[in-house]
């Protein structure tokens, strides 16, 4: 038997390629016989660079940056010289986990630091093309300090020069585009599974900026700057950051990337999919997936769907084990999942939960592996 394990993350507890090595103990736990295959896996958020380099084999480097706050910070990034590709991650610069709940400020957060990273990777290799995994971020600024680290100044009312960050969205004036430059020999992909709009009530700021530490009272706030910042962006480039599914996400970032870099906006498994996965889904007899946590969000593009409706155009079974099953995870079983579960046997606490997530997910993959391989040799012995 052929079993193919292809888990997305579990977000602050297992990163994909670790959450595969526990399917696969508790797999051979119940029946060693079994061929186990694994392919790292993400759609843009953290792992991208994980999966990127496990997936081609590529280069692991290092690269200098600053994170959200501007304090300087090295990340790993991965560089395929076959092709010429590099994979970033926005989230390794400007990830929401970087710092505890409490050390927060999401109004002083700024997207600078990911246009250093870039800059830093284009003069370590050469690159023809860029893939930027935007999932993750903590910063909600729409990219201003994206653009500022590539030469546009943004200044107030008072012509004093703007710090990009969010709080100074609302305050943008004008934009002074005569130094920014960016050279468009590198293709930029923007890797993400969000299709959110930069604006609006499904927008970047009412649907992502709570979880990054926004508040109900400065939502409307910073919504209104954001449509600000939309605006003069639109005055000063001509281009338009609010037309395009997926300008919403990373706080805007996709925005800014699509409009003022011309960036195209894909699924980061998608990008994956050159390393074969569907292939091997055609080849294996079951494949096991799962996530942190599976929900209605779930059908909407991640990887548990995205592989759902791949192993459907071959009739093969998935089995999800999530970290927890939330309102409307039922819509999976319509794009081709057969079967989803939980590891949490109990009621417990989510940083309970996190410490035992490794150790629920190896127990609970052993023990479907039993019960699958008891129904066949019953079926067998019939």
């Amino acid at each position: 038997m052929n079993v193919l394990i292809v888990s997305d993350s579990f977000k602050g507890c297992m990163t994909s390629s670790e959450a595969n090595a526990q399917i696969e103990n508790g797999i051979l736990q119940a029946d060693p016989s079994i061929q186990c295959e694994k392919f790292t896996i993400s759609d843009g958020g953290e792992g991208m660079v994980e999966a990127f380099e496990q997936v081609f084999q590529a280069e692991l480097l290092q690269a200098y940056a600053k994170d959200l706050y501007g304090k300087p910070i090295f990340v790993d990034w991965a560089y395929d010289a076959k092709t010429k590709t590099a994979c970033i991650e926005a989230a390794s610069v400007l990830g929401l986990t970087l710092y505890p709940l409490e050390e927060r400020h999401v109004l002083d957060s700024s997207s600078y630091g990911l246009g250093i990273l870039i800059k830093q990777v284009q003069k370590q290799r050469e690159i023809k093309r860029l893939v930027i995994g935007l999932g993750g971020t903590g910063c909600n600024d729409g990219g201003m300090g994206l653009a500022a680290s590539f030469g546009a100044v943004f200044y107030d009312r008072q012509h004093r020069i703007l710090r990009p960050c969010t709080r100074n969205l609302k305050r943008i004036a004008f934009i002074d585009k005569r130094n920014f430059y960016f050279s468009h020999d590198c293709q930029l992909i923007a890797a993400c599974d969000v299709t959110n709009y930069l604006l609006g009530t499904q927008g970047a700021t009412y649907i992502f900026g709570r979880q990054k530490g926004l508040t109900p009272t400065n939502l409307m706030d910073i919504e209104y700057g954001m449509t600000v910042l939309r605006n003069k962006i639109d005055q000063t480039f001509h281009v338009d950051m609010n037309e395009s599914p997926g300008s919403g996400a990373a706080g805007g970032i996709g925005g800014m990337l699509i409009g003022l870099f011309g960036a195209t906006m894909q699924n980061g498994i998608e990008v994956l999919l050159e390393g074969g996965l569907k292939e091997k889904i055609a080849q294996a007899h079951l494949i096991f997936t799962g996530e942190g946590q599976s929900d209605a969000q779930s059908s909407c593009g991640k990887v548990v769907s995205q592989i759902g409706m791949m192993a459907q155009e071959y009739d093969k079974p998935v089995i999800v084990v999530s970290g927890a099953l939330g309102r409307g995870y039922e819509s999976l079983y319509k794009q081709g999942i057969t079967a989803l579960f939980s590891t949490a046997d109990r009621a417990m606490s989510f940083q309970y939960a996190l410490l035992q997530g490794p150790k629920n997910l190896c127990q609970e993959a052993y023990n479907l592996m039993r019960l699958i391989r008891t129904i066949q040799r019953s079926n067998l012995d019939d």
